[in-house]
């Protein structure tokens, strides 16, 4: 097939490329080339910002055609209504990566499915995300455009490491405090459940939807069918480091009403991680026969920290994280002093 990916260096999107270059598609790249290094020899790489210079890379992209079309990087409807624009009778099928944080949690249904309730009043990504969506199926309703929308849920690679509450440079820094010995903050009591999915598990069940005629007009999930406790996921974590878990336990609420606007604790917490989720893919497994997620968490963690490891560029320090972290715990613990001398 031939396929455009605007992207395809991401968390997600870099599986992907990966894949479809060892099969030997013929792979167009859409990005500001930021990670051109990285990619295999066989993709034709577009260099551009199609958002800010729009004119200029369709330009470059001339009057070729494509099998499929994938919209990584589309965040806001007025990117998804420039892409139908300039992609209408230009592609056989356009693929929108949504977000599962798209989805209302909690949901009225224990085991959240493509049919669950979209609404996210604490995360205005994933409002925008599900205004996106509202574009996409009123363009395949009105005028057939061909799309399929994908939701994954918490995606991981190699470059970090899956954790609940961290800072605005990423995991590494919960990763060193619990080198360094020292507690980490966990969300709640450690005890909801959470699903977290590989990336290279998740390129299985796209590439598996691209040029399938079932995925026209429809929306997908795609994840692993593994979830555990946060609890689960920290300990995890801890064992491959070879330390001790210390776990400092904080409610949701609170972290979301202290923490800096920078780490997005509101959404990224009340919206998404601190309920329980439950997937069941099984539409997917009906569209794309054989899926599994085969890359268990602790394979997976194994796999990263083994890679973060050895690249010192990927440790990316963040002391005014680390130091708000032992504000809020020292905070606490005043507290719990002061309210137990009475």
């Amino acid at each position: 097939m031939k396929i455009l990916i605007i992207g395809g260096t991401g968390t997600i999107s870099s599986a992907i490329t990966r894949q479809l270059a060892a099969e030997g598609h013929d792979l167009w790249l859409l990005n500001r080339g930021n990670r051109s290094a990285e990619l295999p020899q066989n993709v034709r790489l577009i260099t551009g910002d199609i958002n800010d210079h729009t004119d200029e890379v369709m330009a470059k992209l001339g009057e070729e055609t494509f099998d499929a079309v994938c919209e990584f990087i589309g965040f806001h409807p007025e990117q998804v209504e420039r892409d139908i624009r300039l992609f209408s009778g230009r592609t056989k099928q356009y693929v929108f990566i949504s977000s599962a944080s798209a989805y209302n949690k909690p949901a009225r249904q224990y085991v959240i499915t493509e049919g669950t309730t979209l609404a996210n009043p604490y995360w205005e990504y994933s409002r925008n995300k599900i205004a996106c969506e509202a574009v996409l199926m009123q363009a395949y309703r009105e005028t057939g455009f061909p799309m399929t929308i994908i939701r994954p849920s918490h995606t991981y690679c190699e470059r970090e490491v899956p954790v609940g509450v961290h800072g605005s440079n990423g995991s590494w820094q919960v990763l060193k405090r619990m080198i360094e010995g020292k507690p980490v903050i966990v969300h709640g009591d450690g005890s909801s459940l959470w699903t977290m999915t590989w990336n290279e598990d998740f390129a299985k069940g796209f590439i598996g939807l691209l040029g399938n005629p079932q995925a026209i007009g429809e929306v997908y999930q795609i994840m692993s069918d593994e979830s555990l406790t946060w609890n689960q996921i920290y300990q995890c974590v801890a064992d491959v480091l070879g330390v001790e878990f210390k776990p400092y336990y904080v409610a949701s609420e609170y972290l979301a009403e202290i923490a800096p606007a920078a780490y997005d604790l509101r959404g990224a917490l009340l919206g998404d991680k601190a309920v329980t989720v439950r997937f069941d893919c099984s539409k997917l497994k009906r569209a794309v026969p054989g899926f599994c997620a085969t890359t268990h968490l602790d394979q997976g963690v194994r796999k990263a920290v083994t890679h973060i490891m050895n690249h010192p560029e990927l440790q990316r320090e963040d002391p005014e994280f680390d130091a708000w972290c032992d504000r809020v715990i020292e905070t606490l613990e005043a507290a719990k002093a002061s309210l137990g001398s009475r």
